[in-house]
């Protein structure tokens, strides 16, 4: 028997580009852009059901970008932030069904936009001190949370890893063994809040092609850029992202 599936073509006209983002951001700019698809995808169904869609996509993504950034990964920084993600996920699985996405999504769009102004308006000075690691527990946590929520977690996490100014590769690599294991600690907790129906795999499966392409983008930009580009890149995404961000979770209040 075949697997049904979602019909609705303007579901695929939204769902198409926002998985292009998504495997560009996964491979390429870990920040920004993959943090739209979820925003993109909620025009034409209800977050849950986006999020739930893309739980196998992210799977593939993630796996492709292992075994293409694997030795670029800071082992040391990863140790610490696995912990803490993971922390994150368990706090989004107990607080899920009491919390309106939309608006985690807004909350995480202001704090995205707020460090994007930081950022530009008072830039640190050469040699600046990195991030003191309270503040890393506490946003990769944010992170996890967020990721498990909306799949929204790149924002919070980018605002302690940018500070560290790693260098493109590793940035990249880092962050996708990251949401690796983030991603794969989502499953059991969705399969238990029964976002993980036949319908929303069967539609998984069609968009599955686009995983490879998507990432393939990703990887060759990830190695020929400049790395003040990748930064300027990472903070274009940082602006669209908390602006669409802000704008669902709170825009209809306007």
């Amino acid at each position: 028997m075949a697997l049904p599936f979602v019909t609705d073509p303007f579901f695929y006209l939204a769902a198409v580009p926002a998985l292009l983002l998504l495997g560009v951001s996964k491979s390429g700019f870990g920040a920004g852009f993959g943090s739209l698809a979820v925003p993109i995808m909620a025009l034409a169904v209800t977050v849950p059901q986006a999020a739930a869609i893309l739980m196998p996509v992210l799977l593939l993504m993630d796996l492709l970008g292992l075994a293409a950034f694997r030795r670029h990964v800071d082992w040391a920084l990863l140790r610490f932030l696995v912990p803490w993600a993971l922390v994150g996920t368990v706090v989004g699985t107990l607080l899920f069904r009491l919390l309106d996405a939309r608006l985690v999504a807004g909350i995480v769009g202001i704090f995205t936009l707020v460090f994007l102004a930081q950022r530009l308006l008072f830039a640190p000075r050469a040699g600046s001190r990195p991030p003191p690691r309270w503040l890393g527990a506490l946003l990769t946590a944010t992170s996890g949370f967020t990721s498990f929520v909306s799949h929204a977690g790149g924002p919070p996490i980018s605002a302690y890893l940018i500070p560290l100014r790693l260098a493109p590769m590793r940035f990249t690599a880092t962050m996708a063994y990251l949401f690796f294991v983030v991603n794969l600690s989502k499953w059991v907790p969705y399969a238990w809040l029964g976002l993980l129906d036949w319908r929303n795999l069967g539609t998984s499966l069609l968009l599955l092609p686009l995983a490879p392409l998507g990432v393939w983008i990703g990887i060759r930009i990830a190695r020929r850029i400049d790395p003040a580009w990748f930064y300027r890149v990472l903070y274009l995404g940082m602006l669209l992202t908390g602006a669409k961000l802000v704008w669902d979770g709170f825009g209809a209040a306007l």
